[in-house]
């Protein structure tokens, strides 16, 4: 990837957990980072990486993110209508807002709004408040959303 590009993505660390196991001298501590990509123009992607240390695995995370972007439609900043997404027992709702609004989310939900670059948008999140499951929820969302554009194409018919 050409550092332009590389320098165009936006990334947020979403999570950072500590895992410990016991041995025989005592506990030994591994890590795993949830990240969330996004160009900022339409396309986001997450990414969930472990690792004996905090910085390898939020490369790895920032990798595997980059390797899953998918497309998201977004008109005038906001999402063109409603639309619910569900990942296990997390549900997130997204609503469009006008412009003005901005991004009011939970942080795992804003992650993912910030990053595929929606600016007004109304959310709100029902069962799990586990940040990967939220995350996962949010994106099924995202690639739920259909433009009128997409619909008249689609049917084959002028709405």
């Amino acid at each position: 990837m050409s550092s332009e590009s590389q320098s165009q993505t936006i990334e947020r660390t979403v999570k950072v957990k500590r895992c410990a196991t016991v041995v025989k001298g005592g506990r030994r501590f591994s890590f795993a980072a949830l990240v969330v990509a996004g160009d900022g123009k339409g396309k986001v992607g997450w990414g969930y990486g472990k690792a004996n240390e905090v910085p390898p695995c939020v490369d790895k995370a920032t990798k595997q993110a980059l390797r899953t972007l998918v497309a998201v439609s977004i008109v005038n900043d906001t999402i063109p209508h409603m639309v619910t997404g569900r990942c296990g027992a997390a549900m997130v709702k997204l609503i469009p807002a006008g412009p003005g609004t901005g991004v009011i989310a939970g942080s795992a939900v804003r992650a993912v709004c910030e990053a595929a670059g929606i600016k007004n948008i109304l959310t709100k999140s029902f069962g799990s408040t586990n940040p990967v499951t939220l995350v996962k929820a949010t994106i099924a969302a995202l690639q739920d959303l259909r433009t009128q554009d997409d619909v008249k194409r689609l049917r084959g018919v002028e709405l």
